[in-house]
């Protein structure tokens, strides 16, 4: 699968695209995901049914991967704005770093949801 400019920069897009490119990732994956299944049950080559489970799994991966990346950079974008450093400990220490949908998500927290996908 190759990527597109779109797929290189997803932590650059407004929240919305990618939340929309996230949801495509995820419907690709889906539906991968049930073509697996599928030859599985219909007894289809092994190396077949591994290729397209490694797509799958690249899919949610790669869907995982752009919600931490776009999360970081909303938390790296509020400390920025509001002159504060993107030190770890000091995220911790300043608290929550602005109200949205990660209100309360500090450097570390991101690093663990990040190492949860790899």
């Amino acid at each position: 699968m190759t990527e597109t400019p779109a797929d290189q920069s997803v932590a650059a897009q407004e929240p919305a695209a990618v939340r929309r490119q996230v949801l495509n990732r995820l419907n690709r994956a889906q539906g991968q995901l049930g073509a697996v299944i599928r030859a599985v049950e219909a007894g289809t080559d092994c190396r077949a049914v591994i290729t397209q489970l490694a797509a799958v799994s690249a899919a949610v991966d790669r869907a995982g991967f752009a919600i931490v990346a776009s999360g970081l950079k909303r938390c790296f974008s509020r400390d920025a704005g509001a002159g504060t450093s993107p030190d770890p400990a000091a995220a911790q220490a300043a608290g929550p770093p602005g109200l949205d949908a990660d209100a309360g998500m500090t450097v570390q927290d991101y690093e663990k949801l990040f190492m949860m996908l790899a």
